[in-house]
């Protein structure tokens, strides 16, 4: 697969404003970007467990609003993004610490090319750092100058006896070969981790979040740094806050830029184009695999009521590549756009505007309706695929109501339903997080569709 079907190459955005523990999407002034020096090298982005490139694009965002070109960065979208059980067992549509060390090497290897780089900067969140640090120490990563590890379980997400060969397991093989000797980085590539201040679900004391409450896990907040690595902590960011938050993208640059940004804001563009991929879920796993014969509809829908306002403003079906689009946009329209693929639950994402152009804009059929769903007249969906809802840190209000369904404390939770009844089937649902506001549809679930309020920031 080519890197120009695994990345993206996009776009303008926002700025989340901090006050307290908020975060909001501000949209800046269009501006000329001035291009920085060229000594800024080429940036690929590796996502993690179960996840897609698309979770990279406000960082695309914010690089290129402090003027770093489009085209020297990309972001993987690994085919089988969801770890095995135990490494050294195939499982279908899964993949191994080497499947993932060996695409990386690929990108690596194509991204040198079209940039003409000898050398190139890496940076990951959550898994996706361990193929970084198993190409840099087993692959000849001589070829890279930085990687930056966020929020990466570099000593496990737990330390026990037992399943040893899942990579995860602090004590397991993989880990135990990464880490192993005085030092637990590669000299000649300069290595930083971003991490939480006791906040990452993937960085407890306690098993509860890996199934085994008042279990030990032996793993500590700690547990992401790396000794001979510059290690910071940004305070209580999440998990995936550690890659994706404004916070992170600050840390990311200057280590790899050598200097502080200019702006932390998306600067607008005039116009936006979209496109992305439809992946699918065979036999109910998460992949990047391509779906053909998907049909992809994008609407400008009204920010204060999710109706549509005119015709769709883009329409096309997948081919084998599982490619859409090009879809052009104002950024500054709410967007509706209407998955319908083959087997799976037509699904209604609602998104913020787009600040920016991007070619990851990557779709994913809802979950199928479930047992849970019974006798509901419309399932809706509030997603934040690039953090978690942490109460009471967070606001978070569907339909006007703190969700029941998002657990207190250390947030673990990116995803919220809603259920109406049959009689409140096509009415408007607000989905409030902080200050990103997106107003749905909520469409009939007799019709096997769901409705999804993806919240960008």
């Amino acid at each position: 697969m080519s890197l120009s079907r695994r990345t993206v190459l996009g776009g303008a955005g926002i700025l989340p404003l901090l006050a307290g523990n908020f975060s909001f999407p501000v949209l800046a002034q269009t501006a000329p970007v001035v291009p920085t020096a060229a000594e800024v090298p080429p940036i690929l982005f590796v996502h993690g467990n179960g996840e897609q490139a698309a979770l990279w694009i406000t960082t695309l965002w914010r690089m290129e609003s402090n003027g770093v070109a489009r085209d020297r960065m990309f972001a993987i979208n690994f085919t089988d993004p969801l770890a095995r059980t135990d490494d050294k067992v195939e499982q279908q549509y899964r993949s191994s610490t080497e499947d993932q060390r060996r695409e990386l090497a690929d990108a690596i290897k194509e991204l040198n090319s079209r940039t003409g780089a000898s050398r190139i900067a890496l940076v990951g969140n959550s898994r996706g750092g361990y193929p970084i640090r198993n190409y840099i120490k087993n692959g000849g990563g001589a070829d890279v100058s930085h990687a930056v590890l966020c929020g990466v379980p570099n000593h496990g997400v737990y330390d026990w006896d037992e399943g040893l060969g899942g990579e995860f397991n602090g004590r397991g093989p993989f880990l135990r070969g990464l880490n192993e000797g005085d030092s637990e980085v590669t000299p000649g590539t300069a290595f930083l981790t971003l991490r939480s201040d006791g906040i990452d679900k993937y960085a407890q004391a306690d098993g509860r979040f890996v199934g085994k409450p008042g279990t030990p896990t032996g793993i500590t907040s700690e547990g992401p740094a790396l000794k001979g690595a510059t290690n910071l902590v940004l305070g209580a960011v999440d998990h995936r806050e550690t890659a994706y938050s404004p916070r992170a993208f600050r840390e990311v640059y200057k280590f790899i830029a050598g200097r502080e940004p200019s702006r932390i804001e998306i600067v607008l563009e005039t116009q936006v184009k979209l496109s992305g991929l439809v992946t699918g879920t065979p036999g109910g796993v998460q992949t990047n695999r391509p779906v053909s014969g998907a049909s992809v509809d994008v609407f400008r829908v009204s920010a204060e009521t999710g109706d549509r306002v005119g015709g769709p403003i883009h329409s096309s079906k997948t081919g084998a590549d599982g490619h859409w689009g090009p879809a052009q946009a104002d950024p500054t329209w709410y967007l509706e756009i209407v998955l319908t693929s083959p087997g799976s639950v037509t699904t209604h994402f609602y998104r913020s505007p787009f600040p920016r152009s991007s070619d990851i804009v990557h779709l994913r059929a809802a979950r199928p309706l479930g047992p849970a769903d019974a006798g509901a007249g419309a399932v809706v969906l509030m997603s934040r695929p690039r953090g978690y809802f942490g109460l009471p840190r967070d606001v978070v209000l569907i339909d006007g109501k703190e969700p029941s369904d998002v657990k207190p404390g250390v947030p673990t939770d990116s995803v919220t339903t809603l259920r109406l009844s049959a009689a409140e089937a096509g009415r408007p649902v607000v989905a409030l997080f902080n200050e990103e506001r997106i107003v749905v549809r909520a469409w009939p679930a007799s019709e096997n569709r769901i409705a999804v309020a993806e919240l960008t920031y």
